[in-house]
């Protein structure tokens, strides 16, 4: 497995990460206990070492997942998991945004808790609270990581304006972000801005929520639970519209003999090498094809690039 290392921290990471999220959330009905952790520490022993977790995947449960599945082998894996939102105890629903020092220290204690762990790697913001400066944020977090309960601290899809306030205060390692050739934004401002400062991407959704994989059509039914359900870009409109994308990749993919798929093939395409020629064919094309449908519902699309 590649390593790479995330800006300028020194923190270094397998080339891909595994997203624990849908083992719990979001995509449907929780996965198998015991089977998600077989799954978490066989991708520990093909090589990544990167695992992402929230307090909000579940809530919770997906950190006391992750927790159990790695606290044998704790040093070999580097584990990344966000603060940010506010939970309604007499729901565990999510309840609006929360940012303030006084929570960001409540949950890093309890995510410590559920992870089996004295530290964390990784500790992002989940999403820009407006309501709390930035660099009172990242003050905090420079403060968990002087008390060494923190090692580096992230944003996700922050705004360059929120990574520059923030990275003043408080060195930033990472920003998660969406970013796959179904969303392509990140490359007009927010990538060179992280060039600049030294600072990490860490893609998420790289098969655009399993878009890209071609085993979505639009006749695909989502569970009840699945939030793609409330995604304009996956009415069946957009997916009979976008599917010429996943035809782009399913030809690329079998020149390369390779899959867009799972575990094993993803994995394996760390190894998968696109010459400039390749890359400048999929620019070519990609460049042609308007992707439809927002990416988020409007409520979620206002928590993003602020």
């Amino acid at each position: 497995m590649q390593k790479r290392k995330l800006g300028n921290s020194g923190l270094e990471v397998s080339a891909l990460g595994l997203g624990c999220m849908g083992m719990s959330f979001g995509f449907g009905p929780p996965g198998d206990k015991q089977e998600m952790i077989g799954v978490i520490r066989g991708a520990l022993e093909r090589g990544i070492t990167f695992f992402d977790t929230a307090e909000i995947y579940g809530p919770y449960t997906n950190e006391e997942l992750v927790g159990e599945a790695l606290a044998p082998f704790r040093k070999q894996a580097v584990i990344a998991t966000k603060f940010g939102f506010k939970i309604d105890p007499s729901t565990g629903k999510q309840a609006g945004l929360d940012s303030r020092p006084a929570h960001i220290k409540e949950v890093a204690e309890a995510s410590l808790k559920r992870l089996k762990t004295d530290v964390i790697d990784l500790f992002y913001q989940h999403r820009v609270d407006p309501d709390v400066p930035i660099e009172d944020v990242a003050g905090m977090v420079k403060e968990l990581i002087q008390q060494g309960k923190v090692k580096h601290f992230g944003l996700s899809e922050a705004g360059v304006k929120t990574i520059r306030r923030a990275h003043a205060v408080q060195p930033v390692t990472a920003l998660q972000n969406e970013y796959s050739l179904w969303f392509r934004e990140p490359e007009a401002e927010v990538i060179p801005t992280l060039e600049e400062l030294g600072i990490g991407l860490v893609a998420f959704s790289p098969l655009g929520k399993g878009f890209l994989t071609g085993k979505i059509d639009e006749n695909t039914k989502f569970d009840a639970n699945d939030f793609r359900n409330i995604v304009p870009r996956f009415t069946a409109d957009a997916r009979k519209a976008n599917q010429t994308v996943v035809d782009l990749l399913g030809q690329l993919a079998a020149q390369k003999k390779a899959t867009p798929a799972r575990l094993e093939e993803n994995i394996a395409s760390v190894a998968v090498e696109l010459s400039p020629e390749e890359l400048r064919q999929i620019e070519s094309a990609v460049s042609r094809i308007t992707v439809q449908g927002a990416r988020y519902p409007e409520a979620f699309q206002k928590l993003v690039g602020r």
